[in-house]
């Protein structure tokens, strides 16, 4: 665990203090102005944030959650470090984690953020990552929430939250913050995140490989992040380029959000990039 937890846990919307007042007007009309929200809090507390400050990050997590806390925070922490190792500095600003203790929920945020009205989330999606926070079901219920992660894959489970801290990080970087202003890199994007977690294993790039041996992978930087390789596509893609052109070429390319200025900056082509990540892989 990151420093020494210095914060209480408190509702995020507000915290109160009991205070005599002196029934002017002006003051009986503030108290009963305020009224509702002090009902509201005691009557649904469950219905609150509440928070934890740390180094880097804030916590925020319902009342569902308290007991498991500790657990994620030493994900987090772990996560953290193993971005901060691979890229050899810290993250920019600090950012906020909130943790939600069900899928509806979740979705309900997704959709202000995203604007996307009625926004339903597939059952694989469990979290994202961007400049200035994650949002994540809380890792305990994946086994409920979700059709494809499972908690007790202690593993899997750490590599997943590394992978949206990965986000945070290129985020904190990217000219789009939120990579909403970004042209066709989602697959380094995305490629970044799964290589630096260590998702792209051993079972991905055999999967990989075999694609290219069976002349059955994309033709375009565009098309890598489609399909079910997506992931095994784009973290193989991030992979060779650190191989090619070194961890500081990399790590340069993350402020960059189109994929005219990455191949630039690499001094390449689309046809040229995929032909090396080709050769690559069956080098493996």
């Amino acid at each position: 665990m990151q420093g020494k937890n210095h914060c209480n846990h408190i509702p995020f919307y507000a915290s109160h203090e009991k205070t005599k007042f002196v029934m002017t007007k002006s003051v009986l009309f503030a108290y009963f102005l305020s009224l509702p929200l002090v009902m509201s809090w005691t009557m649904n507390d469950a219905d609150f944030w509440l928070v934890e400050k740390k180094p880097t990050y804030t916590l925020f997590y319902r009342s569902s959650d308290t007991e498991n806390k500790e657990e994620y925070i030493k994900l987090i922490d772990s996560g953290i470090r193993s971005v901060n190792s691979f890229f050899g500095t810290g993250f920019k600003n600090e950012f906020d984690v909130h943790i939600y203790p069900h899928r509806n929920l979740l979705d309900s945020t997704w959709s202000k953020d995203w604007k996307i009205k009625d926004f339903k989330s597939e059952c694989w999606m469990v979290a994202s990552g961007i400049a200035t926070k994650i949002d994540m079901i809380s890792p305990k219920n994946w086994d409920k929430e979700s059709c494809e992660h499972t908690y007790s894959d202690s593993l899997n489970t750490q590599r997943l939250i590394i992978h949206e801290l990965v986000h945070v990080y290129h985020g904190q970087f990217n000219i789009s913050p939120d990579f909403s202003d970004v042209e066709n890199i989602d697959w380094f994007v995305e490629g970044l995140a799964t290589y630096v977690s260590g998702q792209c294993d051993q079972e991905r790039i055999a999967k990989i490989r075999a694609a290219v041996l069976g002349n059955n992978v994309p033709d375009s930087l565009r098309k890598f992040w489609t399909g079910n390789l997506r992931y095994g596509l784009s973290g193989s893609m991030v992979m060779y380029i650190d191989y090619k052109y070194g961890k500081s070429m990399l790590i340069s390319l993350l402020k960059y959000n189109k994929v005219s200025d990455i191949l630039t900056v690499l001094n390449t082509t689309e046809t040229e990039m995929i032909k090396g990540w080709k050769d690559y892989i069956l080098s493996l």
